[in-house]
Order: structure tokens, then sequence, then C-alpha cells
């Protein structure tokens, strides 16, 4: 039943299947990022750098906020991945029904607060006076969408759960050219600044997450649920909690700590602020192929140690780990190459793009390590280790903060320390979660029997 639209990853050849898998996700995180970058290239060329260093500041925020809700997505995404790979239909479908209220309350939830708080967060975080109030304007426009994302990458996270990643493809490419014609319309011919990039993404947004379940619905068997789906589930509900909070307070965490890093960056005046901005969007787009083969590992391992097979979970493992290496190599490769270039795409100003290109030219030193941490993490999210996602946020946290902490008191480093501080974070959670993985552990857990 509904054999078209999932995906069974409990038997073939687990590379073919990981990269298959990995591909559509590579390309609509590609497009996702696009339009990210769309945003910074429009606001940096034609709003201003100060305008670029405002919507770049409230990025690790933003994450902050969406963290919260989607570490439920995630949660209810891997109970259903197991229960996919037991053959339990009935389970996947109350999965689904139950899931739904914890992402809705949740995303209003934050909505609300967000929007509030909007003003006291920025001000600790020592926005500089010039990007203030752009950077409060667009933060509460973003936020008061939140429900929106949470929608999209809800219904997402399920769809992969079952092995399709195509569609969630086919509407972000939608929402990235909605989104661009936004941009385009707000910021160019209406003038709104900051606040028309804003709108344009929430409304893109909305658009993909309607269009999603929608689809859902009508295609996929497993989305056409009844009453009796939408019972609430204690042991369910239970369950999606267990993951739901560790997930989410992981990604929170990781925000968090992004948050605390810009906080230093501020002091370093808009300058830096841009080229921190520029080189963020640049790696956001590295990391995706480190994304994409994540996402495929955790539905991967969910539903093969739902099967049982935790043989095949190590080889998937290691042949990913291999992905992982070439692609780093050849991408820290460009960055020496052509990583001024690569700047310049987002801003003229050429003391922004001396900053940047050597900028980038460092942390792609770290690039392997930064995958791993996207493979270990993945495998141990999808056989459940909720402890572990807490203790791999609090990791970064630890990185960020300490090494924020040594090396902005080392004079010599100035600025540049905001790089070195990224990649040595990038290195020691990996090194963390390689660890997690090596232990075991995870061998032994078992949401679903």
């Amino acid at each position: 039943m509904a054999k078209q639209y999932v995906c069974d990853m409990t038997s073939g050849n687990e590379t073919s299947l990981l990269l298959r898998f990995s591909l559509p996700m590579l390309v609509g995180n590609i497009f996702q990022q696009f339009y990210n970058m769309v945003d910074s290239i429009i606001v940096g060329n034609y709003v201003g750098k100060n305008a670029l260093a405002a919507v770049g500041m409230t990025s690790g925020l933003n994450f902050l906020y969406f963290s919260l809700c989607n570490g439920f997505a995630t949660g209810a995404g891997v109970l259903m991945s197991q229960y996919f790979g037991q053959k339990n239909e009935k389970r996947v479908r109350d999965a689904i029904g139950n899931s739904v209220y914890l992402m809705l309350a949740m995303g209003l939830l934050v909505s609300l607060v967000s929007v509030l708080c909007s003003r006291p967060i920025l001000v600790l975080l020592n926005t500089p006076e010039e990007i203030f109030e752009d950077a409060l304007l667009y933060t509460r426009i973003v936020c008061g969408g939140v429900i929106s994302v949470v929608l999209y990458n809800g219904i997402a996270a399920m769809l992969r759960a079952l092995g399709d990643s195509k569609t969630p493809l086919v509407f972000l490419i939608i929402a990235s050219i909605l989104n661009v014609i936004g941009d385009l319309v707000f910021v160019l011919n209406f003038n709104l600044g900051v606040a028309g990039v804003a709108i344009a993404t929430i409304l893109a947004q909305t658009l993909s997450a309607l269009g999603c379940i929608i689809y859902a619905v009508l295609k996929n068997p497993y989305f056409r649920l009844t009453k009796e789906n939408f019972r609430p589930d204690r042991q369910l509900l239970r369950t999606c909690l267990k993951l739901g909070i560790p997930f989410g307070a992981q990604g929170s965490l990781i925000a968090f700590s992004c948050v605390a890093l810009q906080s230093i960056i501020n002091q370093f005046g808009a300058d830096v602020i841009a080229a921190f901005t520029a080189t963020s969007r640049i790696e956001q787009l590295v990391q995706q192929p480190y994304t994409s083969l994540g996402m495929a590992v955790a539905t991967f391992s969910a539903q093969n140690l739902g099967a049982g097979n935790v043989e095949r979970v190590q080889r998937g493992y290691r042949k990913s780990t291999m992905l992982v290496v070439v692609f780093s190599l050849i991408m820290m490769t460009m960055m020496f190459l052509w990583g001024s270039n690569f700047i310049r795409l987002f801003v003229d100003d050429e003391a922004v793009v001396a900053i940047g290109g050597r900028a980038v030219r460092i942390t792609s030193l770290f690039y392997i390590p930064l995958g791993m941490i996207y493979i270990a993490r993945s495998l141990l999210n999808g056989a459940g280790d909720s402890l572990f996602a807490f203790v791999s946020g609090i990791a970064e946290v630890v990185g960020r903060i300490g090494f924020s902490i040594l090396l902005c008191a080392i004079p010599v480093l100035g600025y540049w320390a905001v790089w070195y501080i990224t990649g040595l974070t990038w290195l020691i959670t990996g090194l963390t979660c390689i660890a997690r993985y090596a232990q075991g552990k995870w061998k032994k857990i078992a949401l679903v029997g």
C-alpha cells in the first residue's frame, strides 16, 4: 500500500539508496538557500550594507525560534520511520495525527513570544544602532510567520520519514521562485527594504506549506487520516515529546550559541557583520550536501533499526563518511581558489570582500568535521538517541562560547577570531558525535516494539 509514494530503505544497495534519497533533498535545500541568498544579494546591492547586516544578524535568532518548533517534527518523523520499518501502517497514521497537535501548539506559542520579545533580545545582543530598527522590523515579520515555517517543515519531515524526498522538493522550488518574485516586487518596485524581503519570504513559505499539505493528502494514502488517527494517544504523544523536546533543545542550543557569537560579532561594526553574513550564506550553501545526506541517513537508520538491521545501519554510516570526505576536499579547494569571488555575489564593498574572502578560507579547513556532525548526529537521531541530541547541542554552546572567551582574548587575532571560533566549534562537535556513535549505545535503543 502507498508504495508509489514511499521508499523502503531496508533493502537494496546502501550507497545508491542514500544518494537517490539525498538528491531531491539536496536540490530542495539548495533552492531554499538560493532564496535566502537572493534576500542577501538584493538587500546588499539595492538597499545597502547596513540592511544586509541587519538581515544577517537575525539569522541565528530566527533559527532559535524555528528550532523550538521543528524538534517535534523531527521526533515525529523518527517515530514514523521506525513504525514504517516495522511495517505497522496504522501506527504511522496515528503518529501523523497526534504530531499535528504538538506542532500547531508550539508554532502559535513561539510566534507570539518571539514577536513580543524581539526588541529586548536585540538590545541584549548589542545590536549596533545603525542597523537596530531594520533588524527589529525583519525579525518581527519573520517571527510572525513562524506557523507557516512549522507547517511546511512538519509535513516535509513526515514525507521524508516515509522515504518521499521528492514532494517537498517540488514545493520548495515553487517557494523559491515566488520568493524571488516577491523580493523584486516588494524591494525594487515598492521600496519596502528589509520589510519587503521578510514579507516575500513568509508569503512563499505559506504557499509552499499549503501546497505540500494538500498534495500529501491527495496523493499519499498514509495521509488520508480518519477521526481515529486524530484521537489523542498518550503513548504516542509521550514518545513524541520524549524525542521532540531534546531535538528542539538541540536546535535551540545551537541557535543560542550562534546568537551568542553574533553578539560578539556586533562589537566589530557593520563591515565585519556584513562579511560574516556573506560567509554564513556561503557556508549554508556548502552545508546543503551534508544536510541532505544527513536527512537520508536519519531515515535510513530509523527504518532499518525499526526492522532490526543494525549491521546495515553501520554500512550506511561508513559509506556516508566516504562521501563527506570527498565533497569536503573539493569545496575546500574551491574556497581557497575563488572565495573572494563568492563574497562579491553578496556585496561590492571592497573592505567587506577582503574580510569575507579570507574568512571562508579559514572555515573551509574544518569542512570534514562539519560534515561528520550531520552524518553521526543524524544516525543517532534516527535511532531515537534523544539524550545525545541534547548533549550535542550543549557541545556547540560550549564550543562557541568557550572559544569566544579564549580567542577573543588574543589581540593579534582581532575579528578573525570569529571564524576560528566557528571552525573549532565544528571540530569539537564533530568529534563528540563520532565518539557517541563509536560507543554503540544507539544499537540498543528501541522506540517501537
